[in-house]
């Protein structure tokens, strides 16, 4: 399809259409990025440092981590620069280049959450073989699967959306470069590309989603054969952070990305926005350290070796 562009800038709106909050936006975001900066990097040298947490899921872990530090990196700093100095423009070039890393980061979450419910599972379901199969070529290849099909994800997204043509009018009723609101300011027929996004991300979401299921179908099913109670629950502790996770991520990006864009509203996309975007990852580190005492001994170590 030949690509008619004529529009060079887009202008974000930012967080907020009111004036006044965003000021308040600002400063809330800004913590927000903080402490979730803080508490990712926390995590990715705690298990980077620490040998009783060189297991594959605390790997799966640091990598999710990883992740989150880099898809909030991706839109949040530059939309509280733009908001602080009210300079909400940015170049089509810039615009196509933050929606591709970033749903290639979103996309790169999903699969290694993914991984880490087979993870879970074999951990649970089979023990006596977790360690083989789960090597570290094994986690390796996961995650290196994981990183290119959230590559393969967002070029096919990017080249959907950017291959409409865009001629006016400019503004972006979001405070980052997404798929929904782009689509509402293309100057063509945006159905038969939204149609194949929609069926594209609800094939990948949906076979992401049905394997965690299947795989927590066969956790679930392994737990109840226990039969000491203490003992079921102690196991389900193990993969209880991870369901939270699960909840947390695909109950907050379906409500984005699973829904056609014919029924966007810009309210709407920016409260989804700030759960999938912001909050989730800032959440990840205090789901996976509030209850896990490897998790937490090896926090405390790590800044009681930071010189003070």
């Amino acid at each position: 399809m030949t690509n008619h562009t004529t529009v060079s800038v887009f202008i974000l709106r930012g967080f907020s259409d009111v004036p006044q909050l965003q000021l308040l936006s600002v400063t809330v975001f800004f913590l927000i990025y903080a402490a979730a900066v803080l508490g990712n990097i926390s995590i990715v040298a705690a298990v980077t440092l620490d040998a009783h947490l060189h297991t594959p899921m605390y790997f799966f872990l640091k990598h999710l981590s990883l992740v989150d530090i880099c898809s909030m990196s991706t839109t949040l700093p530059r939309a509280l620069l733009a908001t602080i100095l009210g300079l909400g423009e940015i170049s089509l070039l810039a615009c196509t280049a933050q929606l591709f890393v970033f749903v290639c980061f979103v996309a790169t979450e999903s699969f290694l959450i993914t991984s880490m419910a087979y993870d879970r599972c074999l951990a649970i379901y089979r023990p006596l073989v977790y360690g083989t199969i789960m090597s570290p070529k094994a986690c390796a290849s996961l995650v290196v699967v994981a990183w290119v099909s959230g590559f393969l994800y967002a070029s096919f997204h990017t080249y959907n959306t950017f291959s409409l043509p865009f001629c006016g009018p400019n503004v972006i009723d979001h405070f980052f470069c997404d798929i929904p609101p782009l689509m509402r300011l293309a100057c063509a027929n945006a159905d038969t590309h939204e149609a194949t996004g929609f069926t594209v991300s609800g094939c990948i979401i949906l076979s992401c989603f049905a394997l965690i299921i299947l795989s927590y179908v066969r956790i679930l099913a392994t737990i109840l054969q226990i039969r000491s109670e203490a003992s079921r629950w102690k196991t389900f502790s193990t993969c209880s952070s991870h369901l939270a996770t699960v909840l947390l991520f695909y109950g907050t990006g379906s409500s984005a990305y699973m829904r056609p864009a014919s029924g966007y509203t810009p309210l709407q996309g920016r409260l989804a926005a700030v759960f999938y975007s912001i909050l989730t990852p800032s959440l990840n580190p205090l789901i996976y350290s509030l209850r896990n005492k490897d998790m937490q001994a090896a926090l405390q170590k790590l800044y009681l070796q930071v010189p003070s």
